[in-house]
């Protein structure tokens, strides 16, 4: 816990004006939005509409597993308080915006839904270059977090974990499984 503490600490405390913006903006999910829309414009431009939407689908119920897992499960739960209201650290927590975020924090629901999309996505359209953009994401929007004194590292690792795990039980037992979903849909719609 006190590792956990300092390291939150010291990523908090390392502000710049510049950063302040990016960091704002990072966790913001609109701001998210032209990466979404690429997501779908490379589904679609490679496989077609039905394996997009049968993707696109599949992406949905990964995040809001996670999202559910994460906010309605273990944040009651485990009711660890954020860094931002934790009483002993009043004060030391440098908040922007006048943001804190609810009450509980473990697990980040920011890490386990990108991890979550960012995962199958990758796992779907099987491109390098796209799992970097993927990587990115994910580490922009979970050090955001941190960077704003609403999650401690071991919150990022834990939604991590969540999103990680819903997602790759995902792309094992429903995405190899993808093609004869896609055969069902075109009989449907021819």
């Amino acid at each position: 816990m006190n590792l956990d503490t300092d390291i939150l600490l010291w990523i908090n405390s390392h502000h710049a004006e510049w950063a302040d913006i990016l960091m704002w903006g990072a966790t913001k999910s609109v701001t998210w939005i032209p990466l979404y829309a690429l997501m779908i414009w490379l589904l679609w431009h490679r496989f077609g509409w039905r394996k997009t939407l049968l993707s696109v689908l599949l992406i949905v119920i990964a995040v809001g597993l996670s999202d559910w897992i994460s906010s309605g499960l273990l944040k009651p739960f485990f009711a660890r308080l954020r860094p931002t209201h934790e009483p002993a650290l009043e004060g030391m927590v440098r908040t922007l915006n006048g943001y804190t975020g609810g009450l509980y924090g473990f697990v980040s629901s920011h890490a386990a839904n990108t991890c979550a999309c960012a995962y199958l996505f990758t796992q779907i359209y099987k491109e390098w270059r796209m799992t970097l953009v993927m990587l990115l994401y994910v580490i922009l929007n979970c050090y955001s977090r941190m960077y704003l004194g609403v999650h401690y590292p071991g919150d990022i690792l834990g939604g991590l974990i969540v999103g990680f795990t819903i997602a790759y039980l995902i792309s094992v037992l429903v995405v190899p499984h993808m093609d004869r979903a896609e055969a069902l849909l075109r009989r449907r719609t021819n």
